[in-house]
Parts: C-alpha cells; structure tokens; sequence
C-alpha cells in the first residue's frame, strides 16, 4: 500500500527469502564459505553444521547455497525433519529421486536402494549432498539414522555429504553423550550471528535500494531504533521496518523516524521473551548540546552536580558545551506534531574539522608533546564533556573513588571495537612509563589526537607501535548510581537502564521490573557487543546501553566510514 507513496517497485521487506534482495554481512559470508566448503572436497569425510538464532538468516543462506553448488552435485534439501527415521529415510530417498515403492517399509532395502543410486552417482563423478533444514527438529533416533547413512562410502571416500541447519538447540542436542559418534564427524561448525548495529543500517539501505527507492526514507536515528528492537535479527527488522513504512505513509510524511519505529515494534514485536517495547524514544540533544541524565549521564533527571534522587521527576537536561555554538530552533526526535530534521553526526572529512589550527601529520609523535597530553588527559576529557572544572572529579573516578559525579572504565580491545563504542577515548600508551592520550577520531590511516591548539592528525604507524589495545571510557554519572543492577531489581534506576533500553510502554510512568524478559534481552546484548554476559547492567554494559544516544562527545570519522 505504501509502494507508490515511497516511489518502491516491489516491497522491500518482505520475509520470503529473495535471491534479488540478499545482503550478506561478514558473518554470513563466513557462513557461506564454510557451506561451501563442507560440500565440496574439504567436507568429504562428514557433517557440516550450521547454527544461529531465529530469524538470521539460515534458510537464506541455504538458497544461495543451492545456487553455488558446485557443478556435478546433487543435492537433496529436507525443510521438515518432524518425522520418524524411517519417514526421513524415505524423505531422503525421494528427493534424490530413488524410488521407494514396495520398500518403504523396509529401512534395509531403502538404505541398499540409496547405496546403489550413490554408487553409480559416484561411477559418474557426481557428489551427493543432503541438507536438513530445522534439524533441531530431529528426533535422537533420527540423527542416528542420519550418521548411519554417512557410513555408505567406497575405499576412499564417503558417498553422502550431510548439512544440517538448525537453532542453537542443535548444538545441545549434539553434545548428547548417545550422539558422541555423530558430533566427532562434523568437520565444520559455524554459528551465525545477528547483524551488527552498522550492518542493520546497511542492511535497510540495500534492500531499500533494491527495491528502487531513490532516497531512504530511514533516518539515522531511526535505524538506530531499529537495530535497538530487533537486536539485529534480519527476520525482525523486515517485519518492523515494514510496519513502520506503512505507518509513515498512513501519516503521510516521507521520513521514518525513531517514533514510528517504536510505534510499528509494539504492534508487531513477539510476545515470548515477555519484554515490554517502547514508543516512548529517549531524549537526545541537537548537535551542540550535552544531554546530563540525573541519575545517570545524559537524560531523565536532576543536573549532573545534584544527587540521585529516585522521588525527582524525570526532566530533560540540557547543558550547554564550551565553546559550542548555539543549537537550532529543533527538539529531538520524538514523538510530537512538528517535524524533526535528521541529526547531523561529527564528521571529519579528511580527518580534520577546522577545530585543528593547522593540523600536521607527522610520522613520530613527540615525546614532549605525548608528556603534556598525559598531563591534561583529565582536563581534556573534562572540556570534552561540557564541565571544565570536573578534571579532579574525573581523576579520582579514575583512581577507583565513587561518587565523584562520573564513571570510568578501562577496556582491552581494537580500532573497530572502540568505532563500535563511538566515543572520544584515552589511549593507554607504552613507554617508559605508560602515557595516556585522547583520541577523538579516525580513519583508516590517521589519527586525530590531542585537544584544543595542540590537537594533531597523525598516522596511526606512528601511534600503534605503543597502543597495546588498552584504553579508559569515561562518562558523567550520578553520584548515587548504583554499581550493579539485576534480575528481581526495580525503582529508578532499572527505570532508567529499561528506557535506554527501549522496553518502557508509551504511557509508562516507571516503576519497572528487571525481569526474566529483560534479563534475556540483556543477555543477547552483552554477547552482541563482546562483553561479559552475565545479566546484570554493570559499568561495561551500562556505556554500551548509553553510548547510541549520546550527541556530544562523539568520536569523529571519516565521512566515508559513515556513509
């Protein structure tokens, strides 16, 4: 109904698997490459597995399987193993093409009418491969059936290749001490992952262009939505993305934005993790402007200087950067009558944004110049933040006091994972003694490091020989916040880290529970983004819930990064 409104030759998110319109992140490509591998000679000798959560794209995969076989392969696809193993004996035997009648109640004879058929198969240089879809579905007696048929082979080689898609209960259901035999002759595994924030904007980008869209209609903020409720499942994000097309034209306004994104997940989200979704988006600020949270970082609350008081009512905060220049007549995205712009992120087009007097790449970074960053590491995360005068504040945070108004974290990772984070960092550099330096962006080959007049593009040879990968996350926090929130919690704060979150209904008034839905949400969260996966909102975790809805600071990339 929305096609023509949208200028769209056919519907974009349809989830009827499309050869037209396949996206293959890197995990999926990953995932092919073992598929095809495990049909072809490196796969000879028996199973190969694929896993993944509902919804990521198993059963796509499997069609751009069956158009790459290998010439000289025929392949049997099994879509529902519900059945006996004499039923899948005999499933398996039609789809080849061998005939069962007058034996279909005979296991011996079918199993001695497929060794004939994959005897001459093999005479003729043709591979055989059985793919089991749903395998998770299988009974423990039919897998047995199933490894039983990978023992019909020649002097050299096994005659039938077997893979078997399935849920990540597939992987339980092997480590069976019964189904030992069978789990020691899969020879390649892979589980699939949901898209990551990044891929799920591109994901959207390409099946709308596919579609012929000219402009995407998604603004950025409200893929981030997007990403937020579907956790980066393609099934869902087709179903919400849908939904929330058809509700921008019921509207008639030519941009999705985060509200109807959170409208279309209410009505279409499933029901059986039992977590609440929210049309109620969080409160951001325009481009120039901190948001402070009161009882956290940036929303909902009392300024940053005054204690976290659960009775205060949630108000959005304001403060204004140093140095900024005024924001524009325009109120975040949200729900509400007026109009509102898409954002505009930092970006650093060559690297520098004119904040640099005259940026010098160089190939050696000063050790002068390196000692009196390390110097004002503090103050220049303080500036950056909007709150000169907390220097101290954020140094004993770093020291391990509490209560100082703001939190600190040191991480252990690579170039892609604080990308991921999105926000300006200290580096932890080694020399004699280790030196700490801000970045505040990058590209491919440079960094932009420093601040105010000695801030410097410089390559980054220059920085990762003395980059072991640590570096310190900080952030304004509420001297009150607790250290850990878990299952069976509730009062402000799990109100707080449930809002970030997205699971708050749109009347909602707080008073949330941190309950079993969430806690699987959260769960599916921490392993998303490589952290601990315990299922309590502690520092690690509750940066990463913040960080997509934090304006100011943000690490600068490169326009071609982000496009």
């Amino acid at each position: 109904m929305y096609l023509q409104f949208f200028g769209l030759q056919e519907p974009p998110f349809s989830i009827t698997p499309d050869p037209s319109f396949v996206y293959l992140s890197a995990a999926h490509r990953d995932a092919l490459a073992h598929l095809l591998y495990g049909i072809g000679q490196g796969g000879a000798s028996g199973f190969v597995q694929l896993t993944g959560e509902v919804g990521t794209g198993k059963t796509t995969l499997c069609r751009c399987l069956l158009e790459q076989v290998p010439e000289q392969t025929q392949v049997a696809l099994v879509l529902n193993p519900l059945m006996t193993p004499r039923e899948l004996l005999a499933t398996i035997c039609e789809e080849l093409g061998v005939s069962t009648d007058g034996i279909a109640d005979s296991n011996k004879q079918m199993v001695d009418s497929l060794n004939r058929y994959l005897l001459a198969q093999h005479a003729n240089g043709r591979r055989v491969v059985v793919v089991i879809d749903e395998a998770q579905n299988l009974s423990p007696e039919a897998l047995e059936q199933v490894r039983l048929l990978t023992n019909l082979e020649t002097a050299k080689e096994k005659l039938l290749q077997m893979v078997l898609l399935g849920q990540p209960e597939l992987r339980q259901l092997l480590q069976r001490q019964s189904l030992r035999q069978l789990s020691q002759r899969i020879t390649a595994r892979y589980h699939l992952s949901p898209l990551s924030q990044e891929e799920t904007f591109a994901y959207v980008k390409h099946r709308m262009k596919v579609a012929g869209c000219q402009r995407n209609p998604f603004r950025r903020s409200a893929m981030r939505a997007l990403y937020q409720h579907s956790g980066g499942v393609p099934r869902l994000i087709n179903i919400i993305a849908d939904r929330s097309l058809a509700g921008a034209y019921a509207k008639e306004t030519g941009s999705v934005t985060p509200a109807l994104v959170h409208a279309a997940a209410n009505e279409v989200q499933p029901s059986e993790t039992g977590v609440r979704t929210s049309r109620w988006p969080m409160a951001i600020a325009t481009a120039s402007v901190v948001i402070l949270l009161a009882m956290t970082v940036f929303m909902w609350g009392e300024p940053l200087y005054e204690r976290f008081n659960p009775e205060k009512a949630f108000e959005p905060v304001e403060v204004a950067q140093a140095g900024a220049q005024p924001a524009p007549d325009t109120i975040v995205d949200g729900p509400g009558p007026s109009p509102v712009p898409e954002e505009q992120e930092p970006a650093l087009g060559n690297i520098s944004t004119g904040q640099v007097e005259e940026p010098r790449p160089q190939d050696e970074i000063d050790s002068g110049w390196l000692d009196r960053q390390h110097r004002l590491a503090w103050q220049s995360m303080a500036e950056l933040w909007g709150d000169p005068q907390s220097a101290n504040a954020i140094a004993s945070a770093c020291d391990g006091k509490a209560g100082t108004g703001y939190a600190c974290i040191r991480e252990q990772g690579n170039w892609s994972r604080i990308r991921n984070l999105g926000l300006p960092v200290l580096l932890v550099l080694q020399s004699e003694s280790p030196r700490m330096l801000l970045l505040q962006g990058f590209t491919e080959s440079a960094l932009l490091v420093g601040s105010g007049p000695d801030m410097l593009e410089v390559s980054r040879d220059s920085v990762e020989p003395r980059w072991l990968g640590e570096y310190v996350v900080i952030w304004p926090q509420a001297p009150d916040w607790p250290v850990q929130i878990r299952r069976g919690e509730s009062g402000a704060a799990v109100d707080i880290v449930m809002e970030m979150a997205g699971f708050a209904e749109p009347a909602w008034t707080g008073n949330g529970v941190f309950d079993a839905g969430f806690e699987t949400w959260l769960l599916t969260f921490q392993r998303r983004h490589g952290l601990k996966a315990d299922g309590i909102v502690g520092p690690n975790t509750l940066i990463y819930l913040m960080a997509p809805t934090i304006r100011q600071p943000r690490l600068m990339l490169a326009e071609e990064e982000r496009s």
